[in-house]
């Protein structure tokens, strides 16, 4: 059973630049010159922007509330499995006994076409469960993506109140920008920023549903 990768890069955070535009502010973020290109192809230097990026890779790491609620998630898709996991066992076993008893003669008909409604009706059953805790599980992940990005796009813009940046952003080992110089990494500011606040828990936790009876 596989569900959505809990990554902080998932969230479309990969080569993103989130433009605040605040200047004049007491701290003064690192300057860079940005090569581009104009309509003949030539490059062009665009001095006094001030960018830096947030590692995602360093971030999904060490934030702390992501860690937890990974953690939280990995345990709920193991006791999602083994509930299904027993429950696909029990269905087969009675499905072995039924069949040695129809071979023994031990059945007649209308209790052999009886029985065999039964297993139809639990097979059923247990599809439906299957569809039910991984559709679940798959729309917590999905709403905790969003707790995550909304809790970073917060800090960073709370973050930038001070520091005044053109541009924060996102860079990944796996992401679209290939280079990253590290004098313009914030990263570690931003987890203890965000490791210093508090989070408010949503209903993406474990639930007595989940848990393998």
């Amino acid at each position: 059973m596989k569900y959505l990768p809990l990554v902080l890069s998932s969230l479309a955070l990969i080569g993103v630049a989130i433009l605040f535009g605040m200047r004049g502010n007491s701290k003064m973020p690192k300057t860079s010159l940005i090569k581009s290109k104009d309509s003949s192809g030539k490059e062009v230097l665009m001095s006094g922007v001030k960018i830096a990026y947030v590692d995602i890779d360093t971030l999904e790491a060490n934030y702390d509330y992501f860690k937890k609620k990974k953690a939280e998630f990995e345990i709920r898709q193991k006791n999602i499995d083994a509930e299904l996991e027993r429950m696909a066992n029990t269905l087969q076993n009675e499905y072995i006994a039924l069949q040695k008893k129809a071979q023994n003669g031990e059945l007649s008909q209308s209790e052999g076409e009886a029985a065999q409604q039964r297993l139809m009706q639990k097979q059923n059953e247990l599809e439906n469960k299957r569809s039910t805790l991984g559709n679940k599980y798959l729309k917590d992940q999905e709403d905790f993506n969003k707790e995550i990005h909304d809790n970073l796009h917060e800090y960073i813009k709370e973050y930038n109140e001070e520091m005044g940046y053109d541009y924060i952003l996102s860079y990944s080992k796996d992401g679209s920008i290939l280079y990253a110089n590290d004098a313009l990494d914030i990263t570690r500011d931003v987890i203890e920023g965000m490791n210093s606040t508090k989070i408010k828990p949503k209903s993406t936790s474990l639930s007595d549903t989940d848990k393998t009876k």
